[in-house]
C-alpha cells in the first residue's frame, strides 16, 4: 500500500544499499591500490587488521568480485528510484549514460598495467572508476525519470475505440437486396455484408453529391430487383442514367418473370424514346377525392412555399377549384377528355362559359359556388385570389410537348397489374425541374394509389433524388406498403432538402418511418440525428496523472456514440454507415453498418460498355405534335359551344347561366 510510511522504509533500503555500494568500491580501491596508500600515509594498524578480516572473506579473492558487488548494490538502489518525470526524457539518452558509464568502469581497469608510479596509477584508476560509476548512476537515475506508459498518439481520430462487430453472413430471401462491404474491426479489416431483407420496410439513401449513391447503392436496387421478378417503377432525375441501367437489366432478365413486363419510359425532352400516359385517367378515379388528391399534387408540385401553407384560405380555394374542372372531365363524356392539357385550356376561358359549364354537374356544385357568388357579387380581387394563382400555375405547363405526352394513352399506371406487368422509368431534366417536377409529382401519385394495393405483384419503387417531386401521403405509403409487397426506395441528399421540400413534420415522419437506412458523407444536423439512431458502444478509456516523482493510469469502460457525427461528416465517396431492418423469419442482431461497398469495377464496366441504347419508341415529327396541341385547344372550344347551345336550348337549365352583365 502507498502509505508514507512505506515509502520512508523503502527510501531508508536504497539508501542502505547506495551506501553499501559506496562502501564496497571504498574496500576495494583500498585493497587493491594499498601500495599507494602506504606511500601517502593513509594506513594504520587498526585498518590492516579490519582489511585482513574483510579478506578472510573470500570478498578480495578474485579482482572483479568487490568491484562486480558494488556494481550490483548500485543497481539495487536505482530500481526503487524515483526521479521527477520528464515527458521529453527517453531511453536513448539514459541507456548512453550507463553504457558509456559501465565502459569506463570496467575498462578502467587496463590503466593497472601501465608502466607508471604507483601512485600515478592509484589515482587515475581511482578517477576512472568513479568517472564510470557516477555515469552509471546518471544513466539509472535517468530511466526513473522516464514516463513508461505513454498515450497512443498513433490513433488521434478514435477510430479504433470506435469500430464494432459488423454483419458477416450472407442472409438471402426472394426479396433481398446484398451489398458486398468491407469494414474495419480494431485494426484488421474484414469482409461484410449489408442484408436488406425486408425493402417493403422502406430504404433510404442519403449522402451529398458525389457520396456514391446510385453508383454504389440505387443502381444494385434496381439490378437485383428486376433479377428477382419485381414490378417497377424508377424515378431518373438525371434521365437516362438510371433508366439505361434498369433497361438492360430487363433485357438480360426478363425471361425469368412468369409473365415478361413490358418496358415504359415517360421523357419530356426526346420524344422519339417516350411513350405517353394520361395521368388523370378516368378509369382509375373512382370519386371526387382522387381528383382532389390530383389537383392537391399538382399545385403543390408548381408552388412549393404551398406545401407549408397547406389549409389556408387561398390554397385551398384553388385545389378545391382544380378538382371541380378535373372532375368536370372525368364525368363529361364518360371521361373521353379527361387529360391534364384539356384540364389546362379549360381552367383558362372566360368565367362566364366556365362557371356555367361546371354549375352543370351536380358533384361540384357544392365546390364552385363560392367562386361564381364571388364573380356575381363582384368580389373580383377575392376571387383573383382564389382562382388566378392556380391559372397562372397551371399555364405555365403549356407547352406541346407535354400535351403530347400527357394526352396518349399507351399504358397505364398500375405496373404490379398481375395480367400486365410493367416496368416504367420516368425522366425529370435538372435544368426544367419546376415544370417537369409538377407533372411527374402527378403521375407518381396516380401511380401510387394504384400500386399500392392488394392482390397485386410485388413492386419496387426508385426515387433518385426524391425532393425533387412531391408525393402526397408518402408517409401513408411507407406505413402500409409492406403487407402489399411494395417496396420503396428513396435517394435524398440531406435531410434538410426534404424538410425544404415538404415541411418539416412530414419529413420527419418520413425519417422517422423508414426501416432501412443508408447513408454516405452528410453534415450537420442529418449527421447527428443518424449518429444517435444508431446508437452508442463500450469504448475503453485510458486516463494519465503525472506528478513530481510518481504517474498514475485509470482505466475504464463508457458507452459512447458507434458512429459520432464528425465521421459520418468526413465518409468517403463509396464509404457509407446505416441501419437494416430485419422480420420475423430472418432475424439480424447486427443492424448497425459502418464499412465501405465494394464494387466490381471491371465487370461494372464492361457491363456498361455492353449496354444497349433504349430504343425509339415512337417515329414523330414536330408537326405531330404541334397538331395534337391545338387539337386539345379545339376539343376545349367545341366542349364549351356544345355545353352553352345544350344549356341554352334546354328548358329548367336556364338558371345554370352565368352572365355577370
Amino acid at each position: 500500500m502507498s502509505t508514507g510510511e512505506n515509502e520512508q522504509a523503502l527510501r531508508k533500503i536504497l539508501d542502505m544499499s547506495r551506501l553499501i555500494s559506496l562502501v564496497l568500491l571504498f574496500l576495494h580501491l583500498y585493497y587493491y591500490q594499498y601500495t599507494a596508500f602506504q606511500t601517502w600515509g593513509l594506513v594504520s594498524p587498526f585498518s590492516d587488521r579490519l582489511l585482513e578480516n574483510i579478506h578472510n572473506t573470500g570478498l578480495f579473492r578474485y579482482f572483479f568480485i568487490s568491484k562486480a558487488l558494488a556494481l550490483v548494490f548500485l543497481a539495487i538502489s536505482l530500481l526503487g528510484g524515483r526521479g521527477r518525470k520528464d515527458e521529453k526524457m527517453n531511453y536513448k539518452i539514459a541507456i548512453a549514460y550507463s553504457l558509456t558509464g559501465l565502459l569506463i568502469y570496467i575498462g578502467s581497469s587496463l590503466v593497472l598495467w601501465a608502466p607508471m608510479p604507483v601512485t600515478s596509477l592509484a589515482v587515475i584508476y581511482a578517477c576512472g572508476l568513479s568517472l564510470g560509476y557516477l555515469l552509471i548512476l546518471t544513466g539509472g537515475t535517468l530511466l526513473s525519470k522516464i514516463i513508461h506508459k505513454r498515450l497512443n498518439n498513433d490513433d488521434i481520430f478514435n477510430r479504433e475505440n470506435e469500430t464494432f462487430p459488423q454483419e458477416e453472413r450472407l442472409l438471402k430471401n426472394e426479396f433481398s437486396i446484398n451489398l458486398p462491404a468491407r469494414y474495419r474491426l480494431k485494426n484488421k479489416l474484414r469482409n461484410s455484408w449489408i442484408n436488406i431483407i425486408n425493402p417493403f420496410r422502406a430504404i433510404m439513401v442519403l449522402g451529398t453529391p458525389g457520396a456514391g449513391k446510385s453508383y454504389f447503392v440505387i443502381r444494385h436496387v434496381i439490378t437485383q430487383h428486376i433479377c428477382k421478378g419485381f414490378t417497377m417503377f424508377v424515378y431518373d432525375f438525371k434521365f437516362d442514367d438510371l433508366t439505361k441501367i434498369a433497361y438492360n437489366s430487363w433485357l438480360k432478365h426478363k425471361h425469368l418473370y412468369p409473365k415478361p413486363p413490358r418496358f415504359f419510359v415517360i421523357n419530356f425532352d426526346d420524344l422519339t424514346r417516350s411513350h405517353r400516359c394520361n395521368p388523370l385517367e378516368p378509369s382509375a378515379m373512382t370519386d371526387i377525392t382522387d381528383a382532389a388528391e390530383s389537383a392537391r399534387t399538382i399545385l403543390m408540385g408548381l408552388n412549393r412555399e404551398w406545401i407549408k401553407r397547406q389549409g389556408d384560405f387561398f390554397v385551398e380555394s384553388s385545389i378545391n377549384f382544380l378538382t371541380a374542372v378535373i372532375w368536370y372531365l372525368k364525368k363529361y363524356k364518360d371521361g373521353e377528355f379527361c387529360t391534364l392539357p384539356h384540364v389546362i385550356e379549360l381552367m383558362q376561358v372566360d368565367y362566364d362559359s366556365l362557371f356555367t359549364l361546371l354549375r352543370s354537374e351536380k358533384e361540384i356544385e357544392v365546390l364552385i359556388n363560392p367562386f361564381v357568388n364571388a364573380y356575381l357579387n363582384d368580389v373580383m380581387e377575392q376571387l383573383e385570389g382564389q382562382i388566378a394563382s392556380a391559372k397562372v400555375a397551371m399555364a405555365r405547363l403549356s407547352s406541346p410537348q407535354l400535351y403530347y405526352v400527357l394526352s396518349g394513352n399507351d399504358f397505364n399506371l398500375d405496373v404490379n397489374n398481375p395480367d400486365n406487368p410493367k416496368i416504367v422509368c420516368m425522366g425529370n431534366n435538372p435544368q426544367k425541374i419546376q415544370i417537369y417536377g409538377a407533372v411527374l409529382s402527378l403521375y407518381v401519385t396516380r401511380l401510387v394509389k394504384q400500386v399500392n394495393k392488394k392482390g397485386k405483384l410485388k413492386c419496387s419503387l426508385v426515387f433518385d433524388e426524391f425532393p425533387t417531386i412531391y408525393l402526397t401521403n408518402m408517409d401513408n405509403l411507407i406505413a402500409t406498403a409492406r403487407s402489399n409487397k411494395v417496396a420503396t426506395c428513396l435517394g435524398i441528399q440531406d435531410f434538410s432538402q426534404l424538410r425544404k421540400d415538404y415541411g418539416r413534420e412530414q419529413a420527419d415522419v418520413i425519417m422517422n418511418i423508414t426501416g432501412n437506412i443508408i447513408a454516405g458523407q452528410v453534415t450537420g444536423d442529418t449527421a447527428k440525428q443518424l449518429s444517435e439512431r444508431f446508437g452508442k458502444i463500450m469504448q475503453d478509456r485510458e486516463n494519465y496523472s503525472i506528478n513530481r516523482v510518481d504517474m498514475s493510469i485509470s482505466r475504464s469502460k463508457q458507452l459512447e456514440a458507434a458512429i459520432p457525427p464528425s465521421k459520418i461528416s468526413t465518409l468517403s465517396a463509396g464509404e457509407f454507415v446505416g441501419m437494416v431492418a430485419d422480420d420475423p423469419d430472418n432475424k439480424i442482431d447486427l443492424k448497425a453498418f459502418h464499412c465501405e461497398i465494394i464494387n466490381d469495377q471491371n465487370k461494372l464496366k464492361k457491363e456498361e460498355e455492353a449496354y444497349k441504347e433504349l430504343e425509339v419508341f415512337n417515329k414523330i415529327d414536330n408537326i405531330l405534335v404541334q397538331r395534337n396541341y391545338f387539337l386539345i385547344k379545339q376539343d376545349i372550344k367545341e366542349i364549351i359551344q356544345a355545353e352553352m347551345d345544350r344549356i341554352n336550348k334546354t328548358p329548367g337549365l336556364g338558371h345554370l347561366l352565368v352572365n355577370k352583365t
